[in-house]
Order: structure tokens, then sequence, then C-alpha cells
């Protein structure tokens, strides 16, 4: 499948798997489909399975984004506190599309623990919550890295569904069979470099290597050394690379120059830039170290990979002067790693964009393309990692090997057989959108962005993007001048802003605001997704009114009982989510069933009978205390039962003291 098929597929919403050898454009088109949706009004979730890869997309890890942090399982009360973490609620609610890079490093179990969140925190059946998925990897790469869950009683999801391996494939997941996405996987070759080279790593990925092949792989080793004493090495473990790069930056004559790295941002966001960045918070340089630049800037003549040796420390600043090996001079200015959210730099860290590089590891190298690199794989003892490390290298010239072992030639039996069944179904589905016309392909797309509350790109003429918004389409295009007004807010609240950020950028009134939704709630066109962040902070008074609401019904807002507790604007944003239904966006006693509604009562006397004090105002002397017996180690499960609460409203209530 080429790289403009596959852009078309995904154009459509489809959920899709996007895969293929290294060089065939991955990044490319991925790239390419995240600005063809921004330039819509769609800002995509961009994730990645790994801090380093989070990077080098410019995202945050997939870990983050979820809120499933550094979990191992996830149990129902770990999802129910998710599902009640504001930042969670509105990153996944107001999502349409969900990238995940480097999903070959995922295991089966993480995969189906996030695609759990996305379903409880947009209340929603469908695989992933009815996110279009992008997932974007290659399973010949090292598989995931797993850690046994040490809670015993800790379940990967809800209680009620199958269980995945820890340490399984992503593919083997049951969100993956659930998702069931399209392959798209990319055959062209844009590296030119060096075609016999790329032929040979195409042959150990489908475990065709030839005996001719594996002895051009071991003529290197001996090899002339010629271009290797500046080439970078790769070992498989941390130990070798952390002895030799301070042995040899210890051996070079002067004082050290430190450079340390600035940070800005949430700490949590802040480790993760930090974990996932390959320059280090501090960088120990001299005259003669041996460096790798590690971000790309083609303008200013390096790449991520770019090797060379500092020569000197520039006058203004004091940054370090590095002569690469084709002897360009480029000083190293600091440059920012940062995290977005829905568009919006939320951290960033700075630091000059250098590691030392006499050595690294052969996993810190994924993602990275090298003009030369010394490995040891002796002791390559997983499967793909002399594939990964073999695949570093641009040119057959460029590959020095100090030794290795057959399991260099060796990929994963199971991965090699699962991807002749991707290349197959890539063919497949590459006939069946080259058989739809180029109009019902057309149609799809600009349904899907439709769906998506994109719209037709500002630089498109009036005729163009009607066209763009499908004539034949009465469902997709407003009908008339207050439709079309109602559109707009839409597309305003769903970016996350509140009711009062719209009023103000729109020049009306709350009230007014609230009636555009209102008017879309009754063209079926608000999903209780849209709305679901401007709840936030208001959980109890959304509980009591939705109480009143299912024991009196939502026509009418003049209760006097109500309206001496709550304002109208919160009677309407509540009606706007309960009407037709319980109010199951906010209980806390129970958990809903997925896909429906429950069939218990609840009420705020029926949760008092389990949590004596539920939704009842914190007094001062309420926080006093709490705050004295969280310092004094008490756990949640104990305050919870001191206080009459329940442990959400008990860690809520740390969050708001500045205590958890």
């Amino acid at each position: 499948m080429t790289q403009d098929e596959a852009l078309a597929i995904l154009k459509t919403g489809t959920n899709v798997f996007l895969t293929g050898d290294p060089g065939s454009g991955k990044t490319h088109n991925v790239n390419c489909y995240v600005a063809y949706l921004r330039e819509r009004g769609i800002e995509p979730a961009i994730t990645a399975s790994t801090g380093i890869a989070a990077t080098h997309i410019q995202g945050m890890t997939l870990h983050s984004w979820s809120g499933i942090g550094i979990r191992e399982a996830l149990s129902a009360e770990d999802l129910k506190q998710i599902a009640e973490n504001r930042r969670v609620v509105a990153r996944v609610s107001r999502a349409c599309v969900l990238i995940i890079d480097e999903v070959s490093m995922l295991s089966a179990r993480i995969v189906s623990m996030v695609e759990a969140v996305c379903r409880k925190v947009r209340r929603s059946s469908a695989p992933f919550g009815g996110l279009q998925v992008v997932l974007v990897g290659d399973f010949f790469q090292l598989p995931p890295v797993v850690q046994r869950s040490r809670d015993v009683g800790a379940l990967h999801f809800l209680p009620d569904e199958e269980e995945d391996s820890p340490g399984g494939f992503a593919y083997q997941s049951r969100a993956w069979r659930a998702l069931n996405p399209v392959i798209c996987y990319l055959t062209e070759q844009h590296r030119q470099e060096d075609r016999d080279f790329l032929r040979i790593l195409s042959a150990i990925r489908r475990n065709a290597c030839s005996p001719e092949d594996r002895e051009r792989i071991r003529s290197r080793k001996g090899a002339s050394r010629e271009g290797a004493g500046k080439a970078a090495r790769l070992f498989p473990h941390n130990a070798d690379v952390d002895r030799i790069n301070a042995e040899e930056l210890a051996r070079l004559p002067g004082e050290p120059c430190l450079l340390r790295m600035a940070a800005q941002g949430p700490a949590p966001l802040v480790k993760m830039l930090k974990d996932g960045c390959l320059s280090p918070e501090e960088l120990s340089l001299k005259r003669g170290a041996r460096v790798m630049f590690t971000r790309n800037n083609p303008a200013d003549g390096f790449v991520n990979g770019t090797l060379g040796t500092v020569v000197g420390f520039a006058k203004d600043g004091g940054y370090p002067v590095v002569r690469t090996h084709d002897d360009r001079t480029i000083t190293a200015e600091p440059v920012e790693w940062s995290v977005e959210d829905a568009g919006r730099r939320v951290a960033k860290i700075t630091q000059v964009p250098l590691r030392l590089a006499w050595a690294i590891t052969v996993h810190k190298s994924q993602g990275l393309s090298l003009d030369a690199a010394v490995m040891d794989l002796s002791r390559t003892f997983e499967y793909g990692q002399g594939y990964v490390a073999l695949s570093r290298v641009r040119t057959l010239a460029g590959l020095h090997i100090l030794g290795l072992n057959d399991r260099v030639f060796e990929v994963h039996p199971e991965v090699l057989a699962k991807d002749t069944e991707f290349r197959a179904a890539s063919e497949q589905a590459r006939q069946s959108f080259a058989a739809m016309g180029r109009e019902e392909l057309a149609a799809l797309q600009a349904d899907f962005i439709s769906a998506a509350g994109g719209k037709a790109p500002a630089t498109r003429g009036k005729q163009e993007r009607r066209a763009w918004l499908g004539e034949q389409s009465t469902t997709s295009r407003p009908k008339d001048r207050k439709e079309r007004r109602w559109q707009k807010t839409l597309e305003l609240i769903r970016s996350g802003k509140t009711i009062a950020e719209v009023a103000r950028e729109r020049g009306r009134s709350e009230g007014k605001i609230l009636e555009h939704l209102e008017g879309l709630h009754a063209l079926r066109k608000l999903r209780r997704a849209d709305i679901a962040h401007l709840t936030s902070g208001k959980e109890s008074a959304m509980e009591a009114i939705g109480n009143a609401f299912r024991s009196s019904g939502t026509e009418r807002l003049d209760y006097d009982h109500l309206i001496s507790r709550h304002s109208i604007k919160d009677l309407r944003l509540a009606r706007l989510l309960f009407e037709g239904g319980a109010p199951e966006a906010m209980l806390e006693a129970e958990e809903r069933p997925e896909g429906g509604v429950s069939g218990k009562t609840y009420s705020v006397e029926g949760i008092r009978a389990t949590y004596r004090n539920a939704y009842a105002p914190w007094t001062e002397e309420d926080d006093a205390r709490l705050e004295q017996e969280a310092r004094a180690g008490g756990t949640i499960h104990d305050l919870a039962q001191r206080f009459g609460r329940n442990e959400g409203a008990i860690r809520s209530r740390l969050r708001k003291l500045g205590l958890e």
C-alpha cells in the first residue's frame, strides 16, 4: 500500500493499524493526517507508548493521557477514580481521534486498560468509546517490557471481561479484536542510501535471510575501521553504555562544562518529558567529547542521530560547538521538548539537543538513523534486538560489528506469522477502497469531518467549502442561520471551553449559549461527551438535581426547592445531561452497566445509608481534621470510614487541600 492510499483511508475516520518497514514513511503519513485534521479544526490526541517516542511526536505517553499512569493492572475502583479525574475526563471526552505511536511496545493488557478507560469516560460501549484510533508501529521492533503486577487482587479492566495476558502483543488484546482496525501496510521504501542493505534487512524481517545475506552481515565483523572511530557504539545492556561513556569522558583533559535542563509545567508531565528525552538532565561535556544530536532540525544541519565532536564552547552563551562527521560546524543551542494537549502547550523542558555518544543502548536507538555504528551483538538476548540494531544504520558500509550471535538474524515466530496476515489484510483493504468511486470516498471523508465537529478549511472558496461539506447531505450541513449559530457554539464547547468562555468569545449571554445547546439537543446533535467537562466541580449539585428530575420529570425548572439551592444555569445544564435517562454520569455509590442505565434507584438518602456524610458540605473543622489525620499517615480507606464518605470524595478533598 502506498502512502497516498493509506492517507485516503485514514481520512474516512476508520480505525487503522499503520505499519511497514523502517523508511516506509509511517511517521510522514501520521504527520500528514495530523495536519489535515488541524486544518479542519480537529485536534487529535497524539500519544506514544514510551516517553522517548512521545518527545519525537510532541505528544504525551498513552499512560499519561489515559490516566492509567504506572499501573500495571486496573481494578474497578481504579477505573472509577480515573473517571473522576477532571483532566483525564476533559482530554478523553473532547477527543475524536486517538493516535498511538510505537504500539508494538505496548502489552495486550495496557491496550485493554486504556480501551476500558475510554469507554468508561466517554460512556459508550463502542470500542475505545467511539474514538477513531490510529495505531502506528512495527511488531518486528523490540517487544513490550512487562513487569508482574504486585497487586494480586487487581484486574486489568472491568471484572466481567475476559483477561488479557500481561505480556502479550498489543494485537492479541481483546481491545484490538474489538477495534478490528483496517491494516495499512506501507510497502514503498523512501530511504535511498543502500538498496542492497535494505533488501537484506527486509529478508531478515521475513525470515528469508539467505546464507549469502548472513555472510554479508558477518563480513562487517573485523571490517576496515575507517569511519568506525567516530561512530556510536550500540550495546544491548545499559551497564555497558554508562560505563563506556563515563570512561571516555574522564580520559579527556580539562574540566567538564555542565549543562542543566530547565523545566516548566506539572511535575508528572515534566517527569515524562525528562524520561523520554535522549538528552540528559545534566550533561557534562568537554572539548573532544563525542556527541549525538537528539532532535531533528534539517535547517540547522542536523537530525536525530547526527554524530560529531565538541570542538569548543561559544563565547555568546557558552553553548557547545560541534563539528559533524561531514565537517560542518554547528552551535548546539538549547531547544524545547514539550507536551501539547488540544493544541495547547502544557509542559516543556529545555536542554541542548545532545548526548554523549561513545555508546548507546539498542533500546534507545529505536527511532534513530545513523551514518555509522559499532555494535557488539554477541549478547543479543531478545527477538528483534539484532534487527533493530542493524536497521539503525543507513548503509552496510556504516556497519561495524565487534561480535554477533545467531539470534541477530531471528525475529519472533509469532510476529512473523502475524506479519503475513497483516500484509494480506492490507492488500484486501487496498483493493476494497480502490473499488470505491472518487465521489463515494470523498463523501465518507466529509461525513467523518462533519461528525467530528470539523469544518471546511478557511482557505477554500464558498462554493468549494459547500461542496466539501456534501451538498447531497441534509444532516451534515446547517439548514438555516440559527442552526449555523448553534454549530459554532458546539465547536467551541467541543474544544473544551466553558459556557462563560464561549459567551465572551461569541458576544452572547450565557443564557443564549445554553439556548443554543438546548436547540442542538432537540436536534439530537449534542452528545453527553460534548458537555461532560461543564459539570466539573458540580458533581454534588448534578446528583441532587438528577434525583429530583427522575422523581418529577425535567419539563419544568421552577421547583422552589431546587431554585433555592441551584442556579437556573445549573438546572438547564443538568436537564441537557439527564433528560431521557438517569444521571449516570454523576453516580458515585454504584457502577452503571456498560451500554445502559442501571435499574437501581439512586438517591442521596440511599447513598448515605452507606456513606453517612455523602454530599454534605465540608466545614473548616472537617478540613483541619482531615489534614491532620492524613499527615499522620491515615490511609484513604481509613479516612473514608472515619469521615463517612466514599474514597473518591476523600481523594478529591485531599487534592483540593494540596495533600495528594
